[in-house]
């Protein structure tokens, strides 16, 4: 149906698939990548050709990390198991657990950490030592609680985003109010300062006219490919 469809519009047929899931955000180049990485031949495919071209789809389109929580508590074979699958392990209610310690003072922690600093143990109630032991026995088997861990995985690695930080003074790393490094921007690899620029706001994308490397003080063009970690002014005609 969907090839008379598209042959009755002039359109590719690729173009057609990418309009029956356009809700989910599938465009036609991802249906054209896949159907060149299967040699499919989509105008003559049969029933049992369209369910890995939909798997494969979705892998491209919705790329997914599955993590295995509760660490801690999965036996070592199924976890070894897992891990060969690519499956990343946390354990949250550590993490939830942290996170109180430090809102009450109790601990020095980042999401991320591989350790925690106790403030002061004199103050910890019995219960509350062997609670964090604990907590510090999961984090030295996972690196931490495992939980930023697989959020930087899946951003850094499945999505292949970049942080970039917008400056207005290049010198001193900072926007007017003396704020240093005041804002983190989500790229994706292979965005340009322009691309940047929209990002800040509509405006200044419209307006841009360069930008410049913090690090370097060089001005940098507008096509020019942003690495994790920039620091960038934008200069632009807008206000």
């Amino acid at each position: 149906r969907i090839s008379r469809q598209s042959q009755g519009k002039g359109n590719a047929i690729e173009q057609g698939i990418a309009d029956t899931f356009v809700g989910l955000g599938i465009t036609m180049e991802d249906v054209r990548d896949v159907s060149l990485l299967l040699k499919l031949d989509l105008v003559h495919a049969e029933i049992g050709d369209l369910i890995p071209l939909c798997a494969e789809i979705v892998k491209i389109s919705k790329p997914m990390l599955v993590v295995g929580n509760k660490f801690d508590e999965t036996p070592e074979a199924l976890r070894t198991k897992l891990a060969a699958q690519n499956v990343a392990f946390a354990s949250a209610a550590s993490e939830l657990a942290l996170r109180n310690a430090v809102a009450a003072n109790v601990i020095q922690y980042l999401p991320g950490d591989e350790q925690f600093k106790i403030a002061n143990e004199a103050t910890l109630s019995p219960a509350q030592k062997a609670g964090l032991a604990k907590i510090a026995e999961v984090m030295k088997q996972c690196k931490g609680t495992g939980v930023q861990q697989a959020i930087n995985r899946a951003v850094f690695g499945l999505l292949d985003m970049i942080v970039v930080y917008p400056v207005e003074d290049e010198n001193h790393y900072c926007n007017k109010q003396g704020d240093v490094l005041p804002d983190a921007f989500l790229m994706r690899r292979g965005s340009t300062p322009h691309d940047l620029a929209y990002q800040v706001h509509t405006d200044i994308g419209k307006g841009f006219l360069y930008a410049v490397d913090a690090r370097t003080k060089m001005r940098i063009k507008e096509n020019h490919e942003l690495k994790d970690g920039d620091i960038i002014k934008i200069v632009s005609a807008a206000k």
